[in-house]
């Protein structure tokens, strides 16, 4: 099992305006192969911090999810944003 845990602050408004990309990243990424969680979450207490928690079954699961066609969507969404 692999988990992997990050965070990143964002500029005021952006994890907004990321939603939509954010939702289908989740929603094709949950059903992959391997895939046992993903998720993103706002912290309550400081809103412009993004929290991503994923565990994948093994290696070969999680480089899937690396070359499929979702994540680098994502990365074109996520690389436009105002990261603090």
């Amino acid at each position: 099992m692999i988990i992997v845990e990050g965070e990143a602050r964002l500029a005021p408004g952006e994890i907004e305006r990321l939603a939509g990309a954010m939702r289908a990243q989740i929603e094709a990424t949950r059903a992959e192969r391997g895939c046992l969680h993903y998720s993103y979450a706002q912290d309550v207490l400081d809103p412009q911090l993004l929290q991503i928690r994923e565990i994948w079954t093994d290696e070969a699961a999680l480089e899937a999810h690396f070359r499929s066609e979702h994540m680098a969507a994502f990365n074109r969404a996520f690389g436009q944003a105002k990261i603090e």
